[in-house]
């Protein structure tokens, strides 16, 4: 047994999978009590009378191409909101572990944390020095009970990417006592490329992926969790069956051929020249303090009257994020980029 899953919960460690019905599409299935009739208004091409692949291993196949890694080291899930919750129910314990953070940053660490009873420990982000990452203080604060480091690059909702040095940095020095997980939600509009190619060499990295971003699949609901075999098979055991729906499987797969892969691309390329049109005609603005630089798909925006700007884009029928109440950001706004008719909408509301 590795020192990944020595870690982990001994409960799961020690415990035996549901098993679920046989998988033999090729056969008539009268082994798992569906009805052998589709719904009149299904348009699936599988049928969605049927249950999907319990652990849908073509799904699979197809993120590990994308991602460049071999299907044993990813895990499909309900975008990665569950590979967080399942992370943290696998190696913390309630009432003994806990899971380190850098706010502000992704509040679904902290929320999973706390489901879960594991204490969330907090080193902040260095504003000073643009919201980097304090690695020092990680380290320093990485007690024996920490089993989890959560880092967010690019981060949400400052939007900088944390140093790939510093992070690797971590994973190298945690080796065998906690997994550093970082979140590349956004990393398709960052210059720098995935952590994913270092895999190999830090065991102790886990990488989180999405299709909701670059890839337009927000209501989908499919992410991925990209670790060692180890870890994969752990979670395995935690995950339900037939976590990812049918219409979701089908959406990622034509997602994924090569034509909606090119306008993917085409996509983002539109949004990053819209991010810096966006970014330079904010620090324009009358009552904009700052504009964050930003490897997302949205900018950390900081008003005089954070309220009033709130007040003025909603009334010109758009929603922003607003901040105000995180550590740090006691003036901000997060602002996705929309297309170009949008943004020019919020900027003419913000005038």
């Amino acid at each position: 047994m590795s020192w990944l899953t020595e870690i982990a919960r001994p409960e799961i460690r020690a415990l035996r999978a549901y098993e679920h019905a046989v998988w033999e599409p090729g056969l008539i299935r009268l082994h798992a009590n569906e009805l052998p009739w589709r719904a009149g208004a299904d348009r699936s091409l599988a049928g969605l009378n049927r249950y999907p692949e319990p652990h849908p291993h073509e799904l699979t196949a197809a993120l590990a191409g994308l991602y460049g890694v071999g299907s044993d080291m990813l895990l499909a899930s309900r975008g990665s909101d569950e590979a967080i919750d399942l992370l943290v129910r696998s190696y913390c314990r309630a009432g003994q572990d806990a899971v380190l953070l850098c706010p502000p940053t992704f509040g679904m660490y902290a929320v999973a944390a706390r489901i879960q009873g594991a204490a969330p420990v907090e080193v902040p982000l260095l504003r000073a020095r643009g919201f980097a990452l304090d690695d020092a203080a990680v380290r320093e604060r990485c007690s024996a009970q920490v089993k989890l480091v959560f880092l967010c690059s690019p981060n949400n909702p400052t939007g900088n990417r944390l140093d790939s040095a510093a992070i690797l940095g971590l994973a190298r020095d945690l080796e065998g006592r906690a997994l550093v997980v970082v979140d590349e939600a956004y990393v398709e509009f960052a210059a720098a490329a995935s952590l994913t190619a270092r895999l190999h060499d830090h065991p102790g990295l886990v990488i989180l992926r999405t299709l909701s971003k670059a890839h337009g699949l927000a209501g989908a609901r499919c992410g991925a969790l990209l670790a060692q075999p180890d870890v994969i098979a752990l979670l395995r055991k935690v995950i339900q069956p037939y976590a990812v729906t049918q219409p979701s499987i089908e959406a990622v797969f034509q997602a994924l051929e090569p034509a909606a892969l090119a306008q993917a691309r085409e996509r983002v390329a539109t949004l990053l020249a819209e991010r810096a049109r966006l970014a330079a005609a904010l620090r324009a603005r009358r009552g904009v303090v700052t504009v964050w630089p930003s490897d997302a798909n949205f900018l950390l925006v900081e008003f005089e009257d954070a309220g009033a700007a709130l007040q003025r884009a909603h009334q010109a029928g758009l929603l922003l994020r607003d901040l105000r109440a995180a550590p740090q950001l006691t003036r901000a706004l997060r602002i996705s980029v929309g297309s170009p008719e949008q943004n020019d909408r919020l900027l003419a509301s913000l005038s």
